[in-house]
């Protein structure tokens, strides 16, 4: 007997619930399964819906109590509004890194009199930072890079996908920007420590790449060593952005008033008031 969306969703809910994991995660699977928005499905709930998306689903929730995360079986993630394609070589786009994006954009617009501005992304991962800063704000030039080349890959995919005119280069930290000069630079470093594995989601630690999640120094050294190596690449009016773990604030503002004595360095908190980003503002 054929069943209605409403019967697969419910017995997937349960079915989560019961295996303790998220269950959200059913509708998410429902929608990727049936190519439908929320609404759509909403509007579809009593329609019988076919046997072989049925079997597509149950094989997808299956695979999901194993720990693997939706995004990862779907193979994308919304993200500041876009759909990027995702896998196990990058780390999923977080909500809060949205947040990162809004506050750069407010703070170039309030530092430089133009938008013909260039700016690096470094350890671009899936390029969530480096695209969305390239379509919101189009003059920019925009160079990405990465320590991982299968991470690369999937930035590439994403910008050519969302049509973003992208610089990619191979290597660690600063040394592929090396005798250039930017105006903007983000990054989204790998910043919990590695004490706190065992606490975390066995869906994060068994499937996320752990050189995109985790860091020496207690998850501080590639802001100790960003902070250290940036100053030769920056213009003499220039933004530095980095996304954090909400308890390394203060240390992480600490290291850019050490190098940048002179600029205007902020600890800024998400949308759920936890420390999130660290803002360095240098000016003549």
């Amino acid at each position: 007997m054929t069943k209605t969306h409403v019967e697969v969703l419910h017995w997937a809910s349960a079915f989560f619930v019961e295996h303790g994991r998220e269950e959200t995660a059913a509708r998410l699977l429902l929608q990727h399964v049936t190519n439908k928005n929320f609404s759509a499905l909403m509007m579809a709930m009593h329609d019988p819906i076919d046997d072989a998306l049925v079997a597509t689903f149950e094989q997808m929730v299956h695979e999901h109590v194993t720990g693997r995360p939706v995004q990862y079986i779907t193979g994308v993630e919304e993200f500041y509004g876009r759909t990027f394609s995702v896998d196990e070589s990058v780390l999923i786009p977080r909500p809060e890194t949205e947040e990162l994006i809004v506050g750069t954009i407010a703070r170039m617009r309030r530092l430089f009199a133009t938008n013909d501005l260039r700016l690096a992304d470094i350890g671009t991962g899936s390029g969530a930072i480096a695209v969305t800063m390239k379509c919101e704000v189009p003059e920019l030039t925009v160079v990405a890079t990465d320590i991982s080349d299968v991470a690369l890959q999937t930035a590439q995919k994403n910008a050519a996908q969302l049509e973003a005119d992208i610089t990619f280069r191979l290597g660690d930290l600063t040394a592929p920007l090396a005798g250039e000069k930017y105006d903007v630079i983000l990054s989204n470093p790998p910043y919990i420590a590695f004490s706190d594995l065992p606490d975390m989601s066995d869906v994060v630690t068994e499937h996320e790449p752990h050189s995109a999640l985790f860091a020496e120094e207690d998850g501080l050294i590639l802001y100790r060593k960003l902070a250290e190596q940036v100053g030769p690449l920056l213009n003499e009016t220039a933004l530095i952005g980095v996304e954090i773990g909400y308890t390394q604030g203060e240390q992480v503002a600490s290291y850019f008033r050490t190098h940048f004595p002179s600029a205007h360095v902020e600890v800024v908190q998400d949308i759920n008031g936890k420390d999130r980003m660290v803002f360095c503002e240098i000016t003549p």
